[in-house]
């Protein structure tokens, strides 16, 4: 409100009074005249506090400072931390999800092991037991004999002659050294062998698998051709071509498969320029029989591997 107006207000609502002498209205001139020297301060919009006198040599309050520059800096650091821990948290998704040799630093060599195809057992007709379920007493395999037969791994060429069909006899014979085919051969004439599947591949490494399956008529006959085959002949079992003596292997010990026998052969050194190893899986009414032979040495670690999902798939 200006002077003007109040000065007006003040004159409408103020009672007329006498007429004041020379010496009020000299005194009343001096204020108004200091009145227009010094402005009016409008009073505040709301009460305020008392302030407090600060005491004789205190020095004087610093100004209080905004809390604005605190919380931009917070909020600044905040959304570093949330770009950081994103950052951090997606390097270590990514780090779990790579193989350890794709890891800088944490490379390692492979142990040697194959790469399978998906391994499930053939389904069977309904009401058909398993081969050592309740119900099958002669521990017959009553799936398709060539759907038992182990795949061959990643990266593998197959041998277009043992390709997981059946075979003939013959070139199952050829799996044994010459001076014992006919021996063998016999041995089967009197063991009612019903048929053999078998499947052969070469690995990159140079490694040549060969798998047989034969299915006798009973677990008799299956057991009485294992015995023959491996306790029979002046070297005290039969060899495989190009193998003149054999140690017990001792690798498949760990490997354990309910209901079935493993029997394990290392070729004896000194051997030529290859070694051969070779296990047999007695599994009820058939007998596998699974060979590995790689320049050099056969390497222990895929030969264990082979034999035991071979024996899981007879299981």
């Amino acid at each position: 409100m200006t002077e003007q107006t109040q000065t007006q207000t003040q004159t409408q609502t103020e009672p007329q009074t006498e007429p004041q002498t020379e010496p009020q209205a000299e005194a009343q001139a001096q204020v108004e005249a200091q009145a227009q020297v010094e402005p009016r301060i409008p009073a505040p919009s709301v009460p305020q506090t008392e302030a407090v006198p600060a005491p004789e040599g205190a020095p004087a309050p610093a100004p209080k400072k905004s809390r604005r520059p605190l919380l931009a800096a917070i909020a600044r650091w905040t959304v570093a931390v949330l770009v950081c821990g994103g950052v951090g948290a997606g390097t270590a998704l990514g780090l779990t999800s790579m193989e350890r040799d794709e890891v800088p630093g944490l490379a390692t060599e492979s142990d040697g092991r194959w790469t399978y195809p998906r391994i499930a057992l053939p389904a069977l007709p309904e009401g058909v037991p398993r081969p050592y379920s309740d119900g099958n007493g002669g521990e017959v395999h009553h799936a398709d004999l060539r759907k038992l037969v182990l795949p061959a791994p990643e990266g593998a060429t197959v041998d277009p002659r043992l390709n997981g069909g059946w075979i003939g006899l013959d070139t199952y014979l050829a799996h044994f050294h010459a001076d014992d085919r006919v021996a063998v051969k016999e041995a089967l004439a009197d063991s009612a062998l019903r048929h053999i599947a078998a499947r052969g591949w070469t690995t990159p490494d140079g490694t040549t698998t060969r798998v047989y399956l034969m299915r006798f008529t009973s677990v008799a006959f299956a057991e009485a051709f294992k015995d023959d085959v491996l306790d029979t002949g002046v070297r005290g079992s039969r060899l495989p071509a190009g193998v003149d003596g054999e140690t017990a292997d001792t690798l498949l010990k760990d490997v354990r498969v309910p209901s079935l026998s493993l029997y394990a052969f290392d070729e004896r050194k000194p051997y030529g320029p290859e070694q051969t190893r070779w296990a047999y899986i007695q599994a009820g009414d058939t007998l596998g029989l699974v060979t590995q032979t790689r320049k050099g040495e056969a390497l222990a670690v895929p030969f264990q591997q082979t034999v035991a999902l071979q024996a899981q798939l007879l299981g």
